[in-house]
């Protein structure tokens, strides 16, 4: 089951007797475990029958043992285990293993286990598996944020622009509790028929629309030099929002599509966007900075990139030593 699937049942009130949230990606793991924290039972029922636990702090006996209890108020008992990536797992998780074969009707188990993803491989993954819920939470490459903002935003009956979504997604990078917590402001302030445009997420978010690295890209692609150092000398000035690791970063990402593009026998605005990873909105704009740039002279550009990359690093850094003479320099060399 995706997760989408499992906060509907949740909200339906069909509940499974086991829950294992596992992977890198931490935000539909709290989605969940928050969900069934809250829905289950009322205010009065959790002072009896539900139990929150940190797996640093506890063990599996003490697990097994509370899950093996019946609910005193309710027609569920919960048992939320956060952080269980804690847990000694290559120890006694037998006794676990014996409850998930046979695990208390009337209780409900959850395993918030973060930052990683559980042993497929385990008798315990696979009974799980078996009996309740898992849920495996992958990271979000980079070239799929965009549609992800513009899914959730969807899914409250928000509508987005696709530069709108594209800022957000080069601002905020793939943390998706973060880009959920800005997304929400956004629900709170632009109203349901209208249409979130750019100017929405600079006076909502604090991104500008015109100094970003989604304009800088753009500025690059079109070899708009002027504009260009425009927006390097506005993130000289606010280094902590634009973080020099962060503008490498995006740019080689940029610039990579670029090449690729030069290679795509099929270069139609659909095929584009699928092997690019990019809105079909943005199709035009590669196009023209192809003709910008020559393949010779995109593998110089990443070569310049890795260069500078290393530089922010000290490496070979020279008499630049900050951030921004290093990027002032690192734009000119890609535009000459």
């Amino acid at each position: 089951m995706n997760a989408q699937s499992i906060l509907n049942d949740v909200k339906k009130r069909k509940f499974k007797t086991l829950y294992l949230l596992h992977g890198e990606e931490s935000y539909y793991i709290d989605l969940i475990s928050d969900s069934i924290e809250h829905t289950v039972l009322n205010d009065a029922q959790k002072g009896f029958d539900q139990t929150v636990l940190y797996g640093k702090d506890v063990d599996f006996p003490t697990i097994v043992s509370a899950a093996k209890r019946y609910p005193m108020l309710s027609d569920y008992q919960v048992i939320i285990v956060k952080e269980a990536q804690g847990l000694k797992w290559k120890g006694d998780d037998d006794i676990l293993l014996k409850y998930v074969e046979n695990p208390t009707p009337t209780t409900i188990l959850v395993f918030a286990y973060k930052h990683s993803k559980f042993d497929k491989r385990t008798k315990l993954y696979k009974a799980i598996e078996k009996k309740g819920i898992v849920l495996e939470s992958d990271k979000l490459y980079d070239n799929k944020v965009a549609g992800w903002i513009v899914d959730e935003l969807q899914r409250t009956g928000h509508r987005i622009h696709p530069q709108a979504a594209a800022l957000m997604a080069d601002y905020l990078g793939t943390d998706l509790s973060k880009i959920a917590n800005e997304a929400h402001k956004l629900v709170l302030n632009v109203p349901k028929e209208q249409e979130i445009t750019v100017k929405d997420i600079e006076q909502n978010i604090g991104i500008s629309k015109d100094f970003n690295i989604f304009e800088l890209n753009t500025a690059l692609g079109k070899r708009d030099a002027v504009k260009a150092i425009q927006i390097v000398d506005y993130f000289a000035s606010n280094p902590k929002s634009n973080p020099f690791v962060l503008v490498v970063g995006s740019l080689a990402g940029y610039f990579s599509k670029l090449l690729k593009y030069h290679y795509l026998p099929d270069k139609s605005s659909s095929v584009v966007a699928k092997e690019l990873g990019v809105h079909p909105f943005f199709t035009k704009e590669y196009d023209a900075a192809a003709r910008n740039y020559s393949r010779r002279k995109l593998f110089d550009v990443l070569a310049v990139l890795r260069e500078y990359d290393l530089k922010s690093k000290g490496v070979d850094v020279g008499f630049l030593t900050d951030d921004g003479n290093l990027m002032r320099e690192m734009i000119f060399k890609i535009l000459n």
